[in-house]
């Protein structure tokens, strides 16, 4: 009993630094975010932030990976409420900016990590092959490929459509100032793109 408490606190402990992080990243951006300024918002000590984390890196990796999967559960939870591809994608699309629109702070730190943040072996992390471990987009291309097999979807390219939608849903946190569209208009017109783009039936969208 005492090892599963020890266990739980040491995970609480560890998802308040990551926080710490995220928050860290979003108001100051990553060359700034030294583990004193993480430790400043966590209201702790550096050494705390040494005793589960190795070091600065594995603590910027690990709230990567933090953030990768809370955004993951947010969209897959509400893309398979839906059991037939074209209501999926939809529901995948409206999700995925609902997530931008509703997590500004997380989508901050999201970029600072990926256009600064480099490797153990120096490479940038916006450089890193795509070797199929993003989960959000395996399952969009899940879901293109299903609907294409299924005759719903008229796509010559699945991986070239899944990248065509992640970027109209990765520039709505872009927009801003005279040019914000709310999230609902954002979401529809980008389903009525994609829609037109692969020749789907309106009526499929259920």
């Amino acid at each position: 009993m005492e090892a599963n408490k020890s266990t739980f606190i040491q995970e609480a402990r560890k998802q308040q630094i990551i926080d710490a992080t995220i928050r860290t990243l979003s108001e100051i951006g990553y060359v700034k975010s030294s583990l004193a300024q993480i430790a400043k918002r966590a209201s702790i000590s550096t050494a705390l932030i040494s005793y589960h984390f190795a070091d600065r890196q594995d603590l910027i990796e690990q709230s990567l990976q933090a953030l990768i999967e809370q955004s993951a559960t947010y969209i897959l939870t509400k893309t398979y409420a839906a059991d037939e591809p074209a209501s999926q994608l939809a529901n995948f699309i409206e999700a995925s900016i609902a997530y931008q629109a509703t997590h500004p702070e997380e989508n901050i730190a999201l970029l600072e990590i990926v256009f600064n943040a480099r490797t153990a072996d120096d490479i940038p992390f916006y450089k890193l092959p795509d070797d199929g471990e993003d989960p959000l987009l395996k399952a969009l291309c899940n879901i293109l490929t299903k609907g294409k097999e299924q005759g719903r979807f008229t796509i010559t390219s699945v991986h070239v459509m899944a990248k065509v939608i992640q970027g109209a849903i990765g520039e709505y946190m872009l927009i801003g100032g005279p040019l914000s569209i709310e999230v609902e208009q954002y979401s529809a017109e980008v389903i009525n793109i994609i829609w037109s783009a692969m020749k789907v039936e309106e009526t499929n969208n259920a």
